[in-house]
């Protein structure tokens, strides 16, 4: 399983734990797990676009064998603990395979491991020192594919399906290079098993392809190869570039050999690729060896792999263990961990932010993580890779990261992929610490750091590119002008025309480019309708609340809930450019005006002052606010107002008025609307649904209301 969530996998953290599980609980959970197993299951087998990460489907699988485990009579006909993939899709002739393909069973620990080792010599009467030789080989991430030869010729080709039945692909299978049309010195009927993939060189290629077409853009590899191998058009396939490792076989006139290395030798010598990264171990020991050498060397195979397959070597072993019901017991899967991986650092570049930040970003070679491809990552700031600070003291969590570096990426849900460590054990001698730039890489400007600030930042303003694109896109985000037909791809294009280099710009955007021979309609992804809606859009936006205007300059700082606060406190925008003007020395009754606004301190009111007395953004807003009429705010009630002062937050669901609305009417009263309940907090209003911060709010003996009795409370007021 792989790729971002889609189907609900259920609050996992929040459910008993199954030994607290009552036997009505536990059937309860045990119906809820196998709807959501089977949605995965086809979601990932059939449909080939999975819906859940693998670490998620795998907690599940392990819930629920847990519950079965407990409670053995409540075991459904249905569980996903009979089950191996999912049913073919109609498209295909159904094929009935002559031996069952299974599944392998999971270990994630080392110590996973060393039971499974046990388990074996446990079944088989074996002594702890008595040698027991495995294979080791990475499990590689694609679609399982059985190819059936008779008398040497290949007659069919069939995917796993649910084990038993799976899909006709011969015709697909035919186009791909890695699969022999004909066996020399094969057993009479002879069914090779293997996986279908794709290289990670092949996917960028395609995706690049399917860009160029509008096409639909695979997430990874492996959805890929499993979606170009189920085509129902084998044309389609040909022109895809399917790859193919034999690692098993199904059914067998004559044994391939009497070893498991021996029969992946004789696959080889009939002309089959098999993964040269297969050894022979003796032990755990020399198992787990195996796999921290393969999990180094990711990054480099040019294929995805999620683990390390360990299988007993001796195929009369293998027959004696047998199997149970899906799963081998000669054979287990050593997962990798779903959000990690080691990969090498290509180059470091600098991204430079809004507010001028200079930004450290990872170039890796592309790695699977997660279930999404990842060839970039965070490295958060300079002393981030340096590993010290700007004194020279080693800090906690630090790195001392450089450019060709192993290093490990993290990745969770859809947080921004991360570096979380490195190998300094595979550094190569002589390679530089990394120096980070003292100028911005887009304007040439300096990039200084103030003191107690772990931020570089480009001292350009608005003549550094980087800080304009993003200032603009800034400007017409949703919280700020949310011009209808103007986002962050429209902002890029004007400013690569040179029709925008500033927010006053896009309100004489009509004058400029409405008519004549460069007109908007003419250009392209623009037409005369578009250009016309958005021309009108950008007109209904010359009026605007003076918190919007506040929040949309992106003044450092100064985010959406400080601005509203600081429109409220000085009401209109004159009077406000006015208090500017007069705390521009930091000091003065305005300075201290600025600084008695609650919510405002001495680091935003600095910014908020010093971004009105620098005279390229001075001139910048005066030119803006020309083409503008801006709105007063509201001032906060004090008078006759029963929450005036008062710290007030909302928890659970409002009927009655969305939660802006209530949250807009308290701040209206003059009250602050807080996020959580703290012993600050006068007032929680709790709707239906309400959770831990009612349960707080009683703790601290808090007045907690429902949403008639606010509305109760502050009436007409």
């Amino acid at each position: 399983m792989a790729a971002a969530s889609g189907i609900s996998e259920g609050p996992m953290t929040d459910k008993l734990a199954v030994e607290d599980l009552t036997e009505s609980e536990a059937q309860a959970e045990l119906g809820r797990l196998a709807a959501l197993l089977a949605a995965a299951n086809r979601a990932y087998h059939t449909e080939d676009a999975p819906e859940i990460t693998d670490a998620a489907y795998d907690a599940l699988k392990a819930r629920n064998a847990a519950i079965e485990a407990r409670f053995p009579e409540l075991k459904r006909d249905d569980s996903a603990s009979d089950q191996v993939g999912a049913a073919p899709l109609d498209g295909f002739a159904k094929v009935a395979h002559s031996i069952r393909m299974l599944s392998l069973g999971n270990a994630f620990e080392p110590e996973d491991v060393a039971e499974f080792d046990s388990r074996i010599r446990r079944y088989l009467g074996l002594p702890d020192d008595a040698p027991l030789a495995y294979t080791a080989e990475p499990k590689i991430d694609g679609l399982s594919l059985s190819l059936r030869y008779v008398q040497g010729r290949l007659v069919q080709a069939a995917t796993r399906g649910d084990g038993e039945v799976g899909e006709n692909v011969t015709a697909n299978a035919r186009t791909i290079t890695d699969i022999p049309e004909s066996l020399t010195g094969a057993p009479e009927i002879l069914e090779v098993r293997g996986e279908v993939y794709m290289s990670h060189a092949d996917f960028a290629a395609l995706n690049a392809r399917q860009a160029e077409k509008s096409d639909k853009q695979f997430a990874n590899p492996r959805n890929a190869a499993a979606g170009s191998l189920r085509q129902l058009d084998a044309k389609i396939t040909a022109a895809r570039p399917l790859l193919f490792f034999a690692y098993s076989w199904g059914e067998v006139s004559a044994p391939l050999a009497e070893t498991q290395m021996g029969a992946i030798a004789r696959l080889k010598a009939l002309g089959f690729q098999t993964n040269p990264l297969t050894v022979l171990c003796d032990g755990v020991e020399a198992l787990l060896e195996h796999y921290a050498r393969i999990e180094q060397a990711r990054a480099t195979l040019g294929y995805d792999i999620d683990g390390v397959v360990y299988k007993v070597d001796d195929l009369g072993l293998q027959a004696r263990l047998g199997f149970r019901s899906t799963t081998p017991r000669w054979a287990i899967a050593h997962k990798f961990p779903a959000e990690l991986a080691w990969t090498r650092l290509e180059a470091i570049d600098i991204q430079v932010g809004r507010t001028g930040a200079l930004s450290p970003v990872a170039r890796l070679t592309p790695v699977t993580v997660g279930g999404v491809v990842v060839s970039n990552a965070t490295l958060h700031n300079e002393d981030y890779i340096a590993g010290r600070d700007s004194k020279g003291e080693v800090i906690r969590g630090g790195k001392d990261i450089r450019v060709g570096d192993w290093v490990q990426v993290y990745r969770a849900g859809d947080v921004i992929p991360k570096v979380a460590d490195v190998d300094l054990s595979k550094r190569a001698e002589g390679v530089a610490p990394y120096v980070f730039p003292a100028t911005c890489p887009e304007c040439g400007s300096d990039a200084v750091r103030e003191e107690g600030d772990a931020v570089r930042r480009c001292v350009g303003g608005l003549i550094c590119p980087a800080q304009a694109v993003e200032k603009l896109k800034h400007f017409v985000s949703r919280a700020a002008f949310d011009i209808e037909g103007l986002g962050a791809k429209q902002v890029e294009q004007f400013y690569r025309y040179g029709w925008i280099k500033e927010p006053a710009d896009i309100f004489t955007l009509q004058e400029r480019y409405g008519s004549g021979l460069q007109q908007l309609k003419n250009r392209e992804g623009w037409g005369e309708k578009s250009a016309k809606n958005l021309f009108e859009a950008i007109e209904e936006k010359r009026k605007i609340p003076f918190g919007r205007l506040l929040f949309a300059l992106g003044i450092r700082h100064v985010g959406e809930q400080a601005s509203t606060l600081i429109a409220r406190n000085y009401g209109t925008w004159d009077d406000f450019i006015a208090a500017m003007d007069g705390a521009k020395d930091y000091e003065g009754p305005e300075w201290e005006r600025l600084l008695g606004i609650d919510g405002v301190g001495t680091v935003m009111a600095r910014a908020l002052v010093g971004a009105f007395a620098e005279p390229h953004e001075r001139g910048s807003i005066d030119r803006l606010t020309e083409y503008l009429t801006v709105q007063e705010a509201a001032r906060p009630r004090t008078d006759g107002s029963p929450v005036a002062g008062k710290t007030v937050v909302f928890t659970g669901s409002l009927e009655k008025m969305t939660r802006a609305e209530a949250k807009a009417r308290a701040e209206g009263l003059g009250a602050k609307v807080a996020g959580s309940v703290s012993a600050k907090t006068d007032l929680l209003v709790a709707g239906p649904g309400a959770g831990s911060k009612a349960k707080k709010a009683q703790d601290l003996g808090i007045e907690t209301i429902d949403e008639d009795g606010w509305l109760t409370l502050i009436g007409d007021a």
